[in-house]
């Protein structure tokens, strides 16, 4: 049954339902199906959607424009020096005020409270784009791929192998709600907000799946149909990150670590990859990696969420 997301923001995946999450990929199937065919689906005729950047980006922006461009609707562009947000004017003002003009807001930016505002004060559907909390369309995509490559995410294991960060953060999220066993391997100091994964707890329990928070990657891999991995020093920690580096070896996805995972386990990281450093080329370029169909995932189900909240 189709439920109307009109008009709805998308901070977390906590915002979305099951039967929402659902709907986005039924819709994103669709939309990337058409795509393929060369069948236009200008859904979004005449709609804007502004994007504000307070961080660089490749995957993000491409997708996001490309997608709003090929949905019918423009894209407008606004860099760190291009709107007065929380600098000479407050987020509540500017919320307002992009409402009057825009369909939808796209936002990548460091602070997580200042999407929250944004979602709070305007009365345009806002989509996150990152914040250093959570990214929850990166992992609708990742799931989205997942049930393409295995026909199913109930009862499925995935483990996350680094830094306790907004891709496991959103990971917890998405996988408990859909059902999907996760665990997550991260070092002493860099493990998961014990709030986020309190949480997911519940949402876990509800659907019968499991969460393990643990140290040892080799446990969290063992048996496992998914092993996730991410940069271990995020955009804005590039002076932590020779500290990292030595704490995060031992957590490097490599041929020894997936020979625990099961044979035909899916490799799958957010990009940009620190080749050599969480990964090795083995791993990322390997039969088993779908970290390219991955980031083109971005583009459909980005557009399918756009679609049905503009």
């Amino acid at each position: 049954m189709a439920v109307n997301m009109k008009g709805k923001s998308l901070v977390s995946i906590n915002d979305l339902s099951l039967e929402e999450i659902y709907q986005i990929f039924d819709v994103s199937k669709t939309l990337k199906e058409e795509q393929l065919t060369g069948k236009p689906h200008r859904l979004l005729e005449g709609k804007t959607l502004g994007m504000i950047f307070s961080k660089r980006s490749t995957r993000t922006r491409v997708s996001f424009e490309t997608g709003i461009y090929q949905l019918g609707g423009i894209g407008m562009y606004f860099g760190p020096n291009d709107l007065q947000l929380g600098k000479s004017e407050n987020i509540s003002d500017t919320a307002k005020v992009l409402s009057r003009y825009l369909n939808g807001i796209m936002i990548r930016t460091f602070d997580h409270q200042d999407v929250v505002d944004l979602a709070r004060y305007a009365s345009i559907p806002i989509i996150n784009g990152l914040t250093d909390l959570l990214h929850p369309c990166q992992v609708l995509a990742d799931l989205f791929t997942i049930l393409e490559k295995k026909n199913k995410l109930q009862g499925l294991k995935l483990a996350y192998i680094g830094d306790g960060n907004n891709m496991a953060h959103s990971l917890l999220n998405g996988c408990s709600k859909v059902g999907i066993n996760i665990a997550i391997a991260s070092p002493s100091g860099y493990k998961p907000d014990k709030e986020i994964v309190e949480n997911a707890k519940k949402f876990a329990k509800y659907m019968g799946s499991k969460i393990e928070i643990l140290e040892d990657p080799v446990a969290a891999v063992k048996n496992a149909d998914i092993v996730y991995t991410d940069v271990w020093a995020s955009m804005g920690q590039e002076a932590e990150a020779a500290e990292r580096r030595k704490k995060f070896m031992k957590y490097q996805v490599n041929p020894k670590l997936v020979k625990n995972a099961k044979d035909d386990y899916l490799f799958m990281h957010c990009l940009p990859a620190h080749r050599g450093d969480e990964v090795v080329n083995e791993v990322a370029d390997s039969q088993n990696s779908v970290i390219f169909d991955e980031a083109e995932n971005r583009l459909h189900v980005q557009k399918a969420i756009m679609a049905l909240v503009m």
